[in-house]
């Protein structure tokens, strides 16, 4: 069922005193005007963080900055998280590549479909940060869609119907498909040279662990705000804890497909220089592959998180 969420969520920006905030849409996300990542003082900073947390998803055009400056910024909201796919660039472990070339062709890339960045771990991690170097002429947005506003909008009763239940959360459909491609590639020689691809991830002694996955409530709290949101995505919900596969796949098709729904969302054109960062507790997202011939190079860090409750 379609919803307007009229009054239910508040997207309008503060009047902040270092920062301008401008809001992308009525459901969530705002750009960041009048700041410099690689030079941002504590001040700044302490709006910036107020910002994140109040309209989910923040971004920031025309900044230049370093590995290094990435990697500072990051650290003032925390420890780095571990990545489950990748391994960080030389000299900065921790700033990982998130590259797609242009002679690629993949019907799965990096972050393609809607989803949370790795759930499927027991401390997923709080906030995701992507540093757009070089993008494509076109396509290749990404989608957000606000998981408080989305559980708002929910009945009374859906509410307590779902406030017990716990989400197996696995990687396994996308471990599955990291080794098809990988196994296409090495039955490939295209030019003599190789291409890189989503298959390219490594895949190390983590991997069982991803399979396996975590189980984490499907209605979590903000350890900070306090808001509750729901906790489901497409790509690695993987059933509910306590009831059979046929049980929860009718709950589940209405939560993915709610959850996502237009109006709980926000669309961002990537340009060079665009640094893009999310709450990852309350948030999915969806990146659309549609750039063939066109090269693109981001640069993701992510903070640790706890235990979702």
């Amino acid at each position: 069922m379609k919803v307007h969420p009229t009054r239910k969520f508040d997207n309008t920006a503060k009047n902040y005193q270092h920062i301008q905030a401008v809001p992308l849409a009525a459901a969530m996300g705002a750009e960041i005007r009048g700041i410099d990542i690689s030079t941002i003082t504590d001040a700044q900073f302490l709006d910036v963080e107020d910002a994140l947390y109040r309209h989910k998803m923040i971004y920031f055009r025309d900044q230049d900055f370093s590995h290094a400056d990435q990697e500072s910024f990051s650290l003032r909201f925390g420890e780095f998280a571990d990545d489950a796919y990748t391994t960080g660039v030389d000299g900065h472990r921790n700033v990982h590549p998130v590259i797609m070339e242009a002679e690629t062709r993949a019907e799965m890339v990096f972050g393609n479909g809607w989803h949370v960045d790795s759930p499927f771990m027991k401390q997923p991690p709080s906030i995701s940060m992507l540093y757009g170097v070089e993008v494509p002429p076109y396509g290749g947005d990404t989608i957000w869609a606000n998981s408080v506003l989305a559980y708002n909008c929910l009945s009374e009763t859906m509410k307590a119907i779902i406030e017990p239940l716990k989400i197996h959360f696995s990687a396994n459909s996308v471990v599955n498909q990291l080794k098809k491609e990988a196994d296409d590639k090495r039955k490939k020689d295209v030019d003599g040279g190789r291409t890189k691809g989503f298959g390219d991830m490594e895949l190390d002694m983590r991997t069982q662990a991803m399979v396996d996955g975590s189980f984490h409530p499907l209605v979590r709290t903000h350890p900070k705000s306090g808001e509750r949101a729901l906790y489901v995505d497409e790509t690695y919900t993987h059933g509910i804890e306590g009831l059979t596969a046929d049980e929860s796949a009718g709950l589940l098709s209405f939560l993915k497909e709610h959850v996502s729904q237009p109006a709980f969302t926000c669309r961002l054109k990537w340009e060079r220089g665009t640094f893009v960062l999310w709450d990852n507790r309350i948030c999915c997202h969806h990146a659309f592959n549609d750039y063939d011939g066109h090269r693109r190079a981001l640069y993701r860090t992510t903070v640790k998180g706890e235990i979702p409750v």
